[in-house]
Formats: structure tokens, sequence, C-alpha cells
């Protein structure tokens, strides 16, 4: 729940606004420092470290971060003298670890971005060393402060449906999401995070926090990567979209539609030739000759899943499920909560929510309410949840009132537990325990 609607007044303390560092300036860490543009009084971004030198200055360059304050690595920052009071930690999901480690051996609270870290071995250290040196670490699961999953949580916690006997949620990911990203992209490798822990360990990150701490006990799982292989590309295809390929003109997968013609997943797309700056028609067509971007989806080196289903129980006899499909002509989430008392049934892109009690009434079974909680102008990314999350990490580092909704290390361990239990049962034709 966003701060201001709960009346709580924030009093401005001495030590704000809230100094932070930079750790990565790729896409997640510009959002997050974004917050400090939006509200200088609150938060400032000092120092940033990106080895990417272009990527360096235009973050800095945004937020006037002196040159002094540029660091070609994340070690060359640590190892200055403690620069701000927190840390945004949006580097790669493979340098979470080693890099959350030393920003907490020098004294900074981190946001650091989801997943936690790739391996159950290094969520649980980070957990236990946040722990230990009484640091905040707080996870990016902006979902939960998008007010369509606030609301959720509010109704559940209200009794609207009674107490929880099964969650369904699913995420379609668009087809030019999934060939940008998991299929042409750089999380299209299991060595990288399984699919799983890189697309929806939001997914079960919400089931969890429904749950509100009723234990997961066991998880089964099923998925493959059975559209995106060799063996189902079309006749007249070719291994590059521009480079010979007889039908790609008419193909959903071509990178020149995607990426020129609609515009869709840019920041993927040209990504190795963002320091040209604006790119030109002809630039771009060069980009997809060559880069990974023009590769034909059925001629990648991708080995994650395009396809899973989660099956989970709880401790309370509660059921879950989880369904990740890939290749959806319209991409995003919906979510079904059966309740002892009434249901609710929603889909986060359009921000309805529907609310069924049973009627005993002769000529209906049920009653059904429509709650829009759609934000004016869209809100900002992942559904208003992305500004809300910042906002929340600086009231936690200032020790002030939060949301209902803050992502402590510790309470999002559940969450990727089950995405680590998810991915053995898969790979192990196996039912696994959430330990």
């Amino acid at each position: 729940m966003h701060l201001a609607s709960r009346n709580i007044k924030i009093t401005t303390m001495p030590h704000l606004p809230l100094t932070v560092v930079a750790i990565g300036a790729g896409h997640r860490s510009v959002i997050c420092a974004s917050y400090a543009l939006k509200h200088p009084e609150r938060m400032k971004l000092v120092a940033v470290a990106e080895p990417n030198e272009h990527r360096r200055n235009a973050l800095a360059d945004a937020h006037h971060v002196s040159h002094d304050m540029r660091f070609a690595s994340y070690q060359e920052l640590v190892a200055r003298p403690v620069l701000a009071r927190a840390a945004i930690n949006g580097t790669m999901d493979g340098l979470h670890y080693d890099s959350t480690n030393l920003l907490l051996d020098r004294g900074y609270d981190v946001l650091l971005e989801k997943p936690i870290a790739p391996t159950e071995r290094e969520v649980r250290d980070l957990i236990e060393k946040a722990t230990r040196l009484k640091r905040i670490v707080m996870i990016c699961h902006v979902l939960r402060y998008a007010p369509f999953y606030a609301r959720l949580k509010s109704l559940i916690a209200a009794g609207e449906i009674g107490r929880i006997t099964a969650i369904e949620t699913r995420e379609c990911v668009a087809y030019h999401h999934v060939a940008a990203a998991f299929v042409r992209g750089r999380w299209n490798q299991r060595s990288v995070n399984p699919m799983l822990l890189s697309k929806c360990c939001h997914d079960l990150d919400i089931i969890a926090w429904l749950m509100s701490g009723v234990p997961a006990l066991r998880v089964s799982s099923f998925g493959s990567r059975s559209f995106f292989r060799p063996e189902n590309a079309p006749a007249g295809s070719a291994e590059r979209c521009l480079v010979g390929c007889c039908i790609e003109s008419t193909c959903p997968y071509s990178a020149c539609t995607n990426y020129i013609t609609q515009n869709l997943q840019p920041f993927y797309a040209f990504e190795s030739a963002e320091h040209m700056g604006e790119l030109t028609l002809q630039q771009k067509l060069d980009s997809l000759k060559v880069s990974p971007m023009g590769r034909c989806v059925w001629h990648c080196d991708n080995d994650v899943v395009d396809r899973q289903t989660v099956a989970i129980e709880f401790a309370d006899g509660t059921v879950g499920s989880h369904v990740l499909a890939t290749g959806s002509a319209r991409g995003g989430r919906t979510i079904f909560v059966q309740g002892t008392t009434g249901e609710l049934e929603g889909n986060a892109e359009s921000g309805i929510i529907k609310l069924r009690k049973p009627r005993l009434e002769h000529g209906a079974d049920h009653t059904e309410q429509t709650l829009d909680v759609n934000i004016a102008g869209g809100g900002d990314g992942h559904g208003g949840g992305d500004m809300l999350l910042v906002e929340d990490f600086v009231s936690v580092v200032n020790h002030e009132p939060t949301s209902a909704g803050a992502t402590h290390i510790a309470d999002s361990l559940t969450g990727h537990l089950l995405a680590f239990a998810a991915d053995r049962a898969m790979l192990k034709h196996s039912v696994e325990s959430v330990a």
C-alpha cells in the first residue's frame, strides 16, 4: 500500500535525503535510481559503479554525480571509505552474491534486484549474513507493491474470502519478450538461471506472500524446451532473420518486425549498440545482421524451458499452482484465489479484480463485485510497483512507517525455495520437499 494512502505523516529527519550508490547501471538500477530525480528530498544518488563506460556516465550524468564518484567496478567502489548509507544493487544475477557480500561487509544497507542469488546456498548465506550484521537487505519483488496485488492482499487479510484453500497463478510471456530475453537474450541459459527463477520468482513470491507465512511442504513440476528447437523451424527459415530467411516477412518472431517496425523490446534488441546513441534504420538493420538478437528463434543456443507448471502443497492443506507459458500473443499475469467463504479472480494488466461469494437467494447462485485498481495514467513500471518499492526502501532505512509488502530478504526466502525445489522436481521427475 502506498504510504500516502494510509494517512501517515512522514517526518523529515536530519539525515535526509537518503544517500545511495548504484552498483550496476542497467535497466533496473536506472529505474530504481529515478526515484531520486522524482523525490530529491528523499533520496540522492552519489556514486555509480559500472564497467560499461556509456552506461556508467549516462546514469551518473542524469544524477549529476561527480566524476571522482564514478567507478569501473563494484570492487573499486567498496575499496573506498563508505560513500553513502545504502546501495542499489542492479548487477547481473550471477554477481548478486559476491557484490552484496562486499556491500554488507562495508556497511551498506542494500536494495537488491531479484533473484537474491542463483543457488539456494548463496541465498541462505546472504540471509544469514544480513541478519548477523543487522543490515537491511530488501529484494526487488515489485509485484508486492503494485496496487493490484496490494489490494488482493488487503482483501484476503480482511477475511473477505475466509481461509485460503487454493491459489492459481499464471504468467504468459509475450512472443516478442520471450524471444528477446530468453531465446536470443542473456537469460537463455540454465547456467545463468533456470527460467522459473529468472521470470517467475515474482509469481512464486506472491503465492508465498498471500499465504502469510504458512510453510510450503512439497512441490512437483513439469516443463521443457519443446518449441524453440531446430526441428520446429518452419520450412524456408534460416539461421538469421535478415540473412537468407524466406519467411521473415510473415514470421511473428522476425527480429526486424519486432525490434524495428513494432519497436518492441528495444532495450534488449540494440543493447550492443547503445553507446552509439539514437540509431538510424540502417544501423539497426546492420546490428541485427550480426548480433545475437538477429538469430532465428529456432536456431539459437538457448536451453531454458519454454513452458513449465508448478504444483505446491502447504502445511495447512492449501494447494497452489503456477503456469509459465511463453510465446503468448498477449503477455500478462492472472490469479485465482479460492477461500472458504468466497473467491478472488484478477488480471494484473487490466487491474480488474472480481470478488465472488455464494448467494442463497432464489435466481442466482453467487454475488460478484468488480474492483478496478487501475492507476490513472498507468503508473510506473510493474503496475505501479517500482517507485513504491523504492519509497518503502527509503522508509525502512530511515526507520519510518512502511507498507505491508516490505520485501526484507528473509521474507523472500520461501518464494526462492519454491523455485529451487520446482526446478529439482522437474529435472528429477520427482516430488521435492521445500526445506
